[in-house]
């Protein structure tokens, strides 16, 4: 798997950048890709995993995340970012993610973002719910 194609990712939403996000040379910040990143997750987990995010007692705590950058974006640019699951452990999870340029077949940028879940009242990793596992692993590579 290339993680660089259209292709490596299952699921899809459309984002649309904003002034705020270029920066100084003109194009999406960086930083701003983490942001991407989380909004394709928790979209995920809230429309398909049934995910509450105001009163669920167990979420999702960002540990880990990595970004890759292949070509630049700029504001204004509407733009897919796609997700799938590399890796399914008891408590945590790791998501493949990519940023597309509007119906291009190769990614602008490429990274990861685990989740580790956890009791929102003692912070401790808890195994993921089923609601949400059988979601993850609806979109979790094979190989």
């Amino acid at each position: 798997m290339s993680d660089n194609q259209r292709t490596d990712y299952s699921y899809f939403i459309d984002i649309t950048t904003r002034w705020m996000d270029n920066d100084i040379y003109g194009h999406v910040n960086n930083v701003v890709y983490y942001s991407y990143f989380d909004s394709v997750a928790n979209q995920y987990l809230i429309e398909e995993g049934g995910l509450d995010i105001h009163t669920a007692e167990i979420v999702g705590f960002v540990v880990a995340s990595n970004c890759q950058y292949k070509s630049p974006i700029g504001h204004p640019a509407l733009i897919e970012a796609g997700l799938r699951v590399n890796r399914l452990g008891n408590s945590s999870v790791e998501y493949g993610i990519g940023i597309f340029k509007k119906g291009a077949l190769n990614t602008s940028a490429m990274g990861t973002f685990t989740h580790v879940f956890v009791d929102r009242s003692t912070d401790k990793s808890v195994p993921i719910p089923s609601q949400i596992r059988s979601a993850l692993e609806a979109i979790l590579i094979k190989g």
